[in-house]
């Protein structure tokens, strides 16, 4: 296969690409922002968690 071949089926795959609306992917980016805040919070508070209890632990 040579690389003008690839490039052609390429572009003509991505014309059968269901691509979201504008709306949609403003509504799936904020999504995602949201659930990473949600889960970096969440993550952190356990670390403090265990940092304070390992530090209680160990007596520091």
């Amino acid at each position: 296969m040579s690389i003008t071949t690839y490039f052609k089926e390429t572009r003509e795959e991505f014309k059968h690409v269901n691509w979201p609306t504008r709306k949609q992917a403003i509504a799936y980016s904020i999504a995602v922002i949201v659930i990473s805040l949600a889960v970096a919070y969440f993550l952190g508070a356990f670390d403090s968690l265990f940092q304070f209890g390992l530090g209680k632990l160990l007596g520091f």
